[in-house]
């Protein structure tokens, strides 16, 4: 069963599209939302396989919630539902799943579910296959990228922090950095690298600066000031 969330700033809208995934019996909604600061807190409470995003929304676009989800290390599939058939082009250019135009035909839906299957078992796979070398007690081990919360510089070496512990890399943070390029991590200060889906909370500090909570750990990672607005946009702050 896939998990879902619909974000649309109409109430009705969002009651019909539950209706329709519904009846398909093969999505269950997981969450809706009104916006996209919403939907943005709730993801974190409401991991799920798919969004179901309308375009026009007060505040933030659904294009621009899209293009946040990129930075993610395995971002839901996007499936855009809007009243208005020309942002076609941009939806794609986000990599937006589908694009359904209201009012949504029972079998248009399960054509987008059927791909929204494929995407979802393509990255599956993907997400476990990939591991990084690192070493522990003089131990070769295989660290899922998946489970890597941060990775911190050391000289010319690294060390990667998991929920559980902390392992040494003899590869540098740059090298590393290229490594997990498009697994949802992003330079946040010149040593440290952050697992942007682990970021629970963002806390301002003296001088413009900000401080990182992650899941699982209790370190908290400092964000240098020239990397705070990119960061924001990343985290669609």
């Amino acid at each position: 069963m896939l998990k879902a969330m619909i974000v649309d700033d109409e109430a009705p809208a969002r009651s019909e599209l539950h209706f329709l995934l519904d009846e398909t019996g093969q999505v269950e909604v997981v969450a809706e939302a009104a916006n996209v600061r919403d939907a943005i807190e709730k993801l974190k409470a409401y991991p799920c396989d798919v969004i179901f995003l309308d375009i026009n929304m007060p505040e933030a676009t659904g294009l621009q919630l899209a293009d946040a989800l990129q930075h993610l290390k395995f971002p839901p599939a996007v499936v855009f539902v809007t009243a208005y058939s020309e942002y076609a082009l941009d939806a794609f250019k986000v990599n937006a799943i589908d694009y359904l135009v209201k009012p949504v035909e029972t079998e248009r839906l399960n054509q987008a579910i059927v791909r929204i299957r494929e995407h979802v078992a393509l990255h599956a796979q993907a997400q476990h296959s990939e591991r990084i070398p690192v070493e522990k007690g003089g131990k070769k081990i295989l660290v899922s990228i998946d489970k890597i919360r941060f990775v911190m510089a050391r000289d010319d070496y690294a060390y990667l922090q998991t929920d559980v512990d902390r392992y040494f890399s003899t590869v540098s943070l740059a090298q590393l950095e290229k490594r997990l390029d498009g697994h949802g991590f992003f330079r946040v200060h010149r040593g440290y690298l952050v697992n942007l889906s682990m970021v629970q909370e963002v806390e301002a500090v003296a001088g413009g600066t900000l401080l990182l909570s992650l899941a699982d750990v209790e370190e908290k990672i400092p964000v240098s000031r020239r990397r705070v607005s990119a960061l924001k946009k990343a985290l669609g702050l």
